[in-house]
């Protein structure tokens, strides 16, 4: 098994970054190796990896334990880890001996899976937020047999074999001693339970596939790349234990005019020549509104003015961000001789020599490379 990288490094961070930071490298990897947008064979496998590391470093309690034990989970001994790929001295006896761990009951209560989902929503839908409905396809608990997968009027039995354990010992001698090998029971296939009569509509699982109708509420605010968690709304359980959660992917398209950063939009404003000289008040959009904005004389292309409060309400808190206005003088590709004639006089009046004088600059730059 390789081994972990570590979880800042994952993230490109330092060990003292802080949550805006943690959560601002989360955002741009998340975007970068979604499956969805990267198509490179490693990218599912890099997501994956992304999420666990924010998991883990967004939650304080999770990321004190890490930064003082690494991947290491002291309360499961040996192994365990935050990602659940060992599970501790059981099961390194059952690696090397075949048992003398921990079993777990097979007919316990299971928790269902967790469920994926990606949604693509509109710029503005991100910014004021929106309800909806979605279709997932899930398993569900079989209707016709509560979910037991035996025919209405039955029950499963006990195994006879491994009297419910799912598992059977074998015994035997070897040059270290008496040795106990547990395996899965090769009468119930570790269930622990036989069924005699099945359920015709889900065939003795217990689960049917379904389309399920669920109703989202997004909130304002969201960013491209956010997670929204919905309890309880994965694939059923087994054995009636708690259904999984479902996880909803948000992907927000770009909008023609505004642009993002954090709770801020950004937008770009063309200017005449004019307007940039002698000033001017001018209409501004915004997500909400035109609102009137006053520019100074002399303004020089570049330059940002800025609307406060006219950004995206911020997700968990009160307010919301600004909006930055960038000003572009734009040159005029088409002019009548009489603008012309007067550019001209004020290029004059200026100092300035224009392209039309005898010796321009061009001319100049080109003699001085001759050596004239």
């Amino acid at each position: 098994m390789a081994e972990k990288r570590d979880y800042y490094e994952v993230l490109g961070l330092g060990k003292s970054a802080s949550e805006e930071e943690i959560k601002k490298a989360y955002r741009k990897l998340a975007r970068q190796y979604h499956p969805d947008v990267n198509k490179a064979d490693d990218a599912e496998a890099k997501f994956k990896e992304v999420k666990e590391a924010y998991d883990v470093l967004s939650d304080s309690g999770k990321r004190a334990q890490y930064d003082q034990y690494g991947h290491v989970d002291p309360n499961q001994g040996m192994g365990g880890g935050f990602s659940g790929d060992f599970g501790g001295f059981g099961d390194i006896f059952d690696m090397f001996f075949g048992g003398g761990g921990n079993r777990r009951d097979p007919n316990a209560p299971q928790r269902g899976n967790d469920l994926q989902y990606t949604m693509t929503i509109e710029f503005k839908d991100a910014v004021f937020g929106k309800e909806t409905d979605i279709t997932i396809p899930r398993t569900e608990n079989c209707d016709t047999c509560n979910g037991s997968g035996a025919k209405p009027g039955t029950k499963p039995e006990t195994c006879s074999v491994c009297h419910g354990s799912g598992q059977q010992e074998v015994v035997q001698n070897t040059p270290f001693g008496r040795m106990v090998n547990r395996r899965a029971c090769s009468n119930c296939g570790g269930r622990g339970q036989i069924i005699r009569e099945k359920c015709t509509t889900c065939g003795g699982n217990g689960k049917v596939k379904k389309q399920r109708k669920i109703h989202v509420r997004i909130p304002a605010g969201v960013d491209d790349g956010a997670q929204l968690r919905m309890a309880g709304e994965g694939e059923g359980g087994l054995r009636g234990g708690p259904a999984g959660d479902l996880y909803i992917i948000i992907r927000v398209k770009s909008h023609d005019f505004f642009d993002r950063e954090g709770d801020d939009i950004y937008c770009e404003i063309p200017l005449t020549f004019a307007q940039a000289a002698l000033g001017d008040e001018i209409e501004i959009p915004t997500l909400t509104e035109k609102v009137k904005l006053k520019i100074p004389a002399g303004t020089q292309t570049g330059t940002y003015f800025r609307l406060k409060g006219k950004g995206v309400p911020k997700l968990r808190g009160i307010g919301q961000g600004d909006q930055h206005v960038k000003v572009v003088v734009v040159t005029p590709s088409k002019l009548n001789e009489e603008q012309k004639e007067l550019l001209r006089q004020f290029a004059s009046l200026d100092g300035e020599f224009t392209h039309e004088h005898e010796q321009s600059f061009f001319d100049r730059m080109k003699r001085a490379f001759r050596g004239d």
